[in-house]
């Protein structure tokens, strides 16, 4: 269709090398009704008339309804979507009339206006999913304030913590994720339709009239920025990454505290998956999908990246595959965030096996060493070696608890690593080990964002307040863009009911 100066068809090999028709079938929307915005305002500056305006509107409004109509009207050797739809309004209109659609503008700019729009909706979709993900983890965490646990680093057993500690964690890091999405949102929501192909128009048409009806904050007003850059949508790439790694590491957790080594949570069956041959086995399948399409996300990532590198200023056809890289990003996302959010809304948790390990762990050292600082007025290095002592010799006794070291036991260590100068009894310390219990063990710390209970409350009340707060913005941005759109609907039906 495009074919002015090249002679005869492309080839069909060409032709389907070229093709991202298939690709661009999530853009079909936001083309129809950026040219729905684009032909009223060349209406309004003149370009068409009014019987020329109404027969497009026409064709658009029939395209939106019945999309299958696109294959019967449609050009089948169109490039993409913007030439496939742009042949099906000139064959339901005519050559004079729906000839005019494209006047002042590209499929330079058309495309970025289509992808902006397209990212715009799918950021708010997954703000709203990231909003559900944080209060059912903040639900969790509620029920879990004293679910004693230990803590680790290295897969070894640190600290003692409580679960909501660690379910906490993750609100918190999703809550940034919330802000990256939420932040992006005004970067991605500007319109660069009437850059045209790189230098603008010598028509006199108003990019702010069409900006306004489609619901952008305004231009990207540069021509070569608003046809060349991708910058905005790289970002988005990015954030999804960085979400994804977020829902990797929570995935990871799950996975193995569902172990039968580990015992601390089992999954709803809803949310696992069987053996083909093993009739005892449980699967966590979709928290290793999610595992697994973190990696694929961050493939996506780097082919993006990858196209960008090395382009000049202005549109390069390199910049069509973008498109179905973020597609599948975008989609594998909302995905992961959706089963993320039945998982932590499903699972069980086995409070009673958290705690038997809590009580069986050298995770209570340091709350020991503390003690001994705090008690005893020692450097924390003497303690450190002190405590050290303690637990090989509990090791070497067969791996018991520190509880269960006797008065004996606690008279070597304190001899062998000369701590009887110190002025410490065998006494003072079996009474010291005695009164870190877990349960004190978590009471004792106090330093701010700590495993706690007044700290799980502080943190609680943040999150909530702060998920109030988003679902309020998501809301009024939510609603802004709807009345814009459905603004721009009336706007065409009056066109097309018009008399006149």
């Amino acid at each position: 269709m495009y074919r002015s100066r090249p002679h005869g068809n492309l080839d069909d090999s060409a032709l389907s090398f070229l093709s991202s028709v298939y690709d661009d079938h999530n853009l079909l929307y936001y083309d129809i009704i950026g040219s729905q915005a684009h032909v009223v305002m060349l209406y309004e500056v003149g370009i068409l008339s009014k019987n020329e305006l109404k027969k497009i509107l026409k064709s658009t409004t029939s395209l939106l309804n019945e999309a299958s109509l696109l294959k019967e009207f449609g050009n089948s050797s169109s490039e993409d979507i913007h030439e496939l739809v742009e042949s099906a309004i000139i064959k339901m209109t005519d050559i004079e009339s729906g000839g005019k659609m494209h006047t002042a503008r590209s499929r330079n700019d058309q495309v970025v206006l289509d992808m902006r729009m397209k990212v715009r909706d799918d950021i708010n979709n997954i703000c709203q999913n990231l909003i559900i993900l944080i209060s059912s983890i903040i639900k969790r965490a509620e029920e879990n304030m004293d679910s004693i646990m230990p803590m680790y680093t290295h897969l070894q057993h640190a600290q003692l913590g409580v679960f909501s500690h660690y379910l906490l964690s993750y609100a918190y890091s999703l809550i940034r994720d919330f802000d990256r999405f939420y932040e992006l949102y005004d970067r991605v929501n500007c319109s660069p339709l009437g850059a045209c192909a790189i230098g603008g128009s010598s028509i006199n048409i108003d990019r702010e009239r069409v900006s306004s009806m489609l619901g952008f904050s305004g231009l990207i007003y540069n021509s070569i920025d608003a046809t060349s850059s991708r910058d905005s949508l790289i970002e988005f790439a990015s954030n999804s990454l960085i979400c994804m790694l977020n829902l990797c590491r929570v995935s990871e957790d799950l996975i193995l505290w569902s172990t039968s080594e580990f015992g601390f949570l089992s999954l709803d069956d809803r949310f696992s998956s069987s053996s083909s041959v093993m009739p005892q086995k449980k699967n966590p399948d979709p928290l290793e999908i999610i595992r697994g399409k973190t990696g694929l996300a961050n493939g996506i990532f780097q082919s993006i990246s990858s196209i960008m590198k090395g382009l000049p200023s202005g549109y390069s056809r390199d910049l069509q595959e973008i498109k179905p890289s973020l597609w599948k990003m975008s989609s594998l996302l909302q995905d992961s965030l959706l089963i993320t959010d039945g998982i932590i809304k499903t699972f069980n948790v086995n409070k009673k096996r958290m705690y038997e390990i809590s009580s069986e762990s050298y995770a209570i050292s340091l709350d020991i060493a503390e003690q001994l600082i705090k008690k005893k007025n020692i450097s924390f290095r003497s303690s450190h070696k002190l405590v050290g002592g303690l637990v090989d010799c509990a090791v070497k006794k067969g791996n018991i608890s520190l509880n269960k070291l006797s008065i004996d036991d606690l008279s070597q260590v304190l001899t062998n690593t000369d701590f009887l100068n110190y002025g410490i009894t065998p006494n003072d310390l079996y009474v010291l080990i005695k009164d870190v219990t877990p349960e004190n063990s978590i009471n004792y710390r106090i330093t701010k964002g700590s495993p706690n209970k007044q700290e799980q409350l502080e943190m609680l009340l943040f999150l909530n307040r702060k998920i109030d707060e988003y679902q309020k913005k998501c809301k009024l941005r939510i609603d802004s863009l709807r009345d814009k759109i459905s603004e721009l609907g009336f706007t065409v039906e009056k066109h097309i009911d018009d008399p006149s």
